[in-house]
């Protein structure tokens, strides 16, 4: 009997044993089991992250145009970044791209706006819609003109990409708002030089001040800055002594509007000395309004 009991005894720890190694077997099939699904979650969500699911890329687009048309840019914009992200070689990216420019645009995203408006002129440059980008650029520069008071590199950009909006597409149907913008623009730097030239002659420093009014006289001929900018370099000069370009630029302004108050003011000035208005056919004033036209 005691010898059975010792062997019942071997017996039942046997299978304890055997029993505790199955269940340990099962827990560990178990935890591999979810170690695996857990990373072929994280594998997943690495796709999802690295934008590699399988969307069509119509579909993205339509679906970026039905939250344009209902007001939500911000989130048609990431559907159009979607397109061109997943599907970059494609049709749709680049219609994608173009309206990328086109809802910043409407967003007042001006910065955006150029920066997905150039990158289509880049990789489409023979597109018909290449016209449409850069006129999106062009207003983007032009939306974001500041007072005349501050720096104008803004400016300086918006006259630039309507100046290639007309020479590289002349015949396009935003040329002519170009043209009209041009000379809006131009008369914005015209009255950034004129502000300056001011200040400078109001400190006395009159060779600076000359200088950005002949900025004007030459190069904005067309814009309403042009009188006072005359009548300026009649002022300047006459204070410095120089008489004969004071008294050119007199004859240029009365010669071109002489009805201007501005040429009234100019002429006081000079007869205070005793002078009159009287052209000099080798000043730069005078070479520099040959074939001139008031617009």
């Amino acid at each position: 009997m005691g010898n059975a009991n010792v062997v019942d005894a071997g017996r039942t720890k046997t299978l304890e044993r055997g029993s505790a190694l199955a269940r340990h077997r099962r827990l560990a099939g178990l935890a591999l089991a979810a170690t695996m699904a857990a990373l072929l979650a994280g594998c997943a969500s690495k796709e999802d992250d690295l934008g590699l699911d399988r969307t069509p890329a119509d579909q993205l687009y339509n679906e970026g145009l039905v939250l344009q048309q209902a007001g939500k840019r911000a989130d048609a914009v990431k559907k159009f970044e979607d397109v061109d992200r997943l599907h970059p070689y494609s049709d749709w990216a680049k219609k994608s791209v173009l309206m990328q420019a086109y809802t910043q645009f409407e967003r007042g995203n001006h910065t955006e706006c150029i920066t997905a408006a150039r990158r289509f002129i880049t990789l489409y440059p023979g597109s018909p819609d290449a016209a449409y980008a850069q006129y999106l650029m062009a207003e983007s520069y032009y939306k974001q003109i500041p007072d005349v008071s501050r720096d104008q590199e803004r400016t300086g950009k918006a006259m630039q990409a309507y100046a290639e909006l007309v020479q590289k597409y002349p015949d396009s149907p935003y040329a002519d708002d170009a043209r009209k913008k041009i000379l809006t623009v131009k008369d914005q730097l015209a009255g950034k030089e004129m502000d300056v030239g001011r200040f400078y002659l109001r400190k006395g420093q009159h060779l600076a001040a000359i200088n950005r009014f002949k900025v004007v006289t030459t190069d904005y001929q067309t814009t309403r800055h042009v009188e006072e900018a005359l009548a300026r370099l009649v002022e300047a000069y006459y204070a410095l002594g120089v008489v004969n370009e004071a008294q050119t630029a007199a004859a240029v302004l009365g010669h071109n509007f002489p009805d201007s108050q501005w040429y009234k003011d100019s002429y006081s000035l000079l007869k205070t000395g005793g002078y009159e208005p009287n052209e000099s056919s080798g000043s730069w004033i005078s070479k520099s309004f040959r074939g001139f036209r008031i617009m």
